[in-house]
């Protein structure tokens, strides 16, 4: 590794291909990864596997209660190592909340280029995710790490759910309504920073989007008459409520003009 690099002028999106959750493989070469046996239970105590696409899967505990697993990792979206480590922090746990869980504990996934970035960079990443798990209420308890072409971070999580709160993508009914608790925008934005083509104010409102926990899944997981949540990220709206709607077996109409944007959104959008 160079020692002369200036840790100051260092910019993460330099080093990845893609930004954040851009970087996912798509769900059609995906289910092609993952062959035609991806639904097979062994265990009759896994409840939620990946045969309807859910943000996590759940283990019954038999006790009312059942254990929330995922794991979720990237490639920088920001510039700034410490906020990159709370956004992946943030993105990963965002998925128990989504099954209207409650985390429990998280391990780091860390892929670090050694020869092209300096420990000290790498150092800011696991502190900005152990912040946003000490914000969530958790320990990030450990981790893995490897030597990697591009820089990666992540968390696996644990999380716990009480099996009448549990919410998967299967679930809405005929006659739901569609909330969403975030602005949609972050993927354009985020697009819009790695070619400098944003604003400074508009950059950090995507920021602050990111990195604020959506712990309000686990909140309202409680309240009748929510049957379905999922967290809206790589796939888009268009894909995650897709995921919904095949699950559940029922249509969804969205109206445009009701959709919450993050400000300025159509300008970056014809600038390509």
């Amino acid at each position: 590794m160079n020692s002369k690099i200036d840790i100051s002028s260092v910019k993460l999106t330099e080093y990845s291909h893609g930004a954040g959750c851009g970087c996912k493989i798509s769900p059609k070469l995906l289910n092609e990864i993952l062959g035609q046996d991806q639904d097979q239970i062994i265990d009759s105590s896994l409840i939620v596997g990946n045969e309807s696409r859910d943000d996590a899967a759940v283990y019954d505990l038999g006790n009312g209660s059942a254990l929330i697993s995922t794991t979720d990792f990237f490639m920088p979206i920001v510039d700034d190592p410490y906020t990159f480590g709370i956004i992946s922090g943030c993105n990963a746990l965002s998925d128990v909340y989504a099954m209207g869980g409650k985390p429990l504990m998280a391990i780091a996934i860390f892929g670090w280029p050694i020869e092209k970035l300096p420990a000290e960079i790498g150092a800011k990443v696991i502190e900005g995710g152990r912040a946003i798990c000490t914000k969530a209420g958790i320990n990030l308890a450990g981790g893995h790490s490897i030597d990697s072409p591009e820089p990666i971070f992540g968390l696996s999580v644990s999380g716990i759910v009480k099996i009448e709160h549990l919410k998967r993508n299967t679930g809405a009914q005929i006659g739901d309504s569609i909330f969403l608790t975030k602005p949609l925008g972050v993927g354009i934005l985020s697009t819009a920073q790695k070619q400098k083509k944003i604003t400074s104010s508009d950059y950090q409102k995507a920021v602050e989007q990111m990195s604020q926990l959506n712990d309000i899944g686990y909140k309202i997981a409680k309240i009748s008459g929510v049957n379905a949540i999922t967290d809206v990220t790589g796939f888009g709206l268009v894909g995650h409520l897709l995921e919904v709607c095949q699950g559940s077996k029922v249509g969804a109409t969205v109206c445009f003009n009701d959709l919450p944007l993050l400000s300025n959104i159509y300008s970056y959008i014809d600038k390509g």
